[in-house]
């Protein structure tokens, strides 16, 4: 995983957008998606049907193989590179999110619950976040801070046109430049 990828990892970001994603490509109701996190790496979705069948799709830590699973489908095309290996697989664990401290999950969930442009604001205000905090001019929790200040004060837009959405973005990029103090 990148540098933007493991951070949005550890803020539960990265889990906010998944959430999102589900809530629109499935058209489910936020209150039915339920978010664990699993430490390894290795299932990189499961799905759950009516009869309580989980039928999970597994692989490498490395989003390579979900891609390209993605793209194919219903096509299997060759990948070069590790396998899963389950003879040196210890365990596969799952955990609760811990949302209190990592606070990007429920931003997102809240984003979505909020609609319209507030999804906007609360990608573009990460966007902007990481990329500071990778250059070392933010700490990590400042990260919550500047998404929240912008979805705070973002005034919504209940159905945005795609010159409203980069509009938007623009807002939030300008928006935290003239409220936050860099060193």
């Amino acid at each position: 995983m990148g540098q933007k990828i493991t951070v949005d990892s550890a803020t539960l970001v990265n889990k906010g957008l998944e959430v999102l994603e589900a809530r629109w490509l499935f058209d489910m109701d936020f209150d039915r998606i339920e978010v664990c996190v699993q430490p390894q790496s290795i299932i990189h979705s499961m799905v759950e049907f009516v009869d309580g069948a989980v039928v999970a799709q597994l692989g490498t830590p490395d989003m390579r193989l979900p891609i390209q699973y993605a793209l194919y489908y219903p096509d299997r095309v060759y990948l070069p590179g590790d396998r899963l290996d389950f003879k040196t697989l210890s365990s596969i664990t799952f955990e609760q999110p811990d949302t209190d401290t990592f606070r990007g999950l429920p931003l997102a969930i809240q984003a979505g619950r909020t609609g319209g442009s507030m999804p906007v604001v609360f990608n573009a205000a990460n966007e902007y976040a990481v990329s500071r905090f990778l250059k070392k001019q933010i700490s990590f929790l400042e990260i919550y801070q500047m998404i929240e200040m912008a979805m705070d004060e973002h005034t919504m837009i209940t159905n945005p046109s795609l010159e409203e959405i980069l509009e938007t973005e623009q807002w939030v990029y300008h928006f935290i430049e003239s409220r936050w103090h860099f060193e």
